[in-house]
This record gives C-alpha cells, sequence and structure tokens, in this order.
C-alpha cells in the first residue's frame, strides 16, 4: 500500500451484532469463573493479544465461540464502552 508520507492510514471495521459479542464474552467469562480462574480477564487478555485459543477453557463450549469473535470489533467495543462513546 502507497501513502504520503505523515499521512494518517485509515482502519475501517466490520462492526458485529453488538449483543451477539457481549453474549459470547459473558459465557466465555463466566466458564473460565466456573472453572476455577482467578483472574478470568486476565485470561481474556491474554488470548486477545496472542489468539491462542488454549486462554480460554473448552467448557460450556467458550474456546469455540470465542473464536468466532472478531479481535479488532472486540477491541472496538472495549474502547467504546471505556470511553464512554
Amino acid at each position: 500500500m502507497k501513502r504520503e508520507e505523515g499521512s494518517t492510514i485509515t482502519f475501517k471495521l466490520h462492526k458485529e451484532n453488538v449483543s451477539e459479542l457481549k453474549e459470547i464474552m459473558d459465557t466465555v467469562y463466566q466458564a473460565l469463573v466456573e472453572k476455577g480462574y482467578e483472574e478470568p480477564i486476565d485470561q481474556i487478555v491474554g488470548y486477545i493479544l496472542s489468539e491462542d485459543p488454549t486462554y480460554i477453557t473448552s467448557h460450556n463450549r467458550a474456546r469455540a465461540l470465542i473464536s468466532k469473535v472478531d479481535r479488532d470489533e472486540l477491541l472496538r467495543q472495549l474502547l467504546i464502552t471505556y470511553l464512554n462513546k
């Protein structure tokens, strides 16, 4: 991709259904809690950063569900929520 020096690249995402994304993340979080992980959020962060599915338990199909999530869209939704936008 060619671009001018100093120009900004525009990044566009395919916007997933937010309610479906929330439902998946709630299910994944709950599965991690049920399996006894002390820090379920840390497991999810590990997955987001690495895309290594072994951070997520297969309990209640959590690993299969999170694999369906577009990580870019997940990060987008997290930022929207965090920044209240």
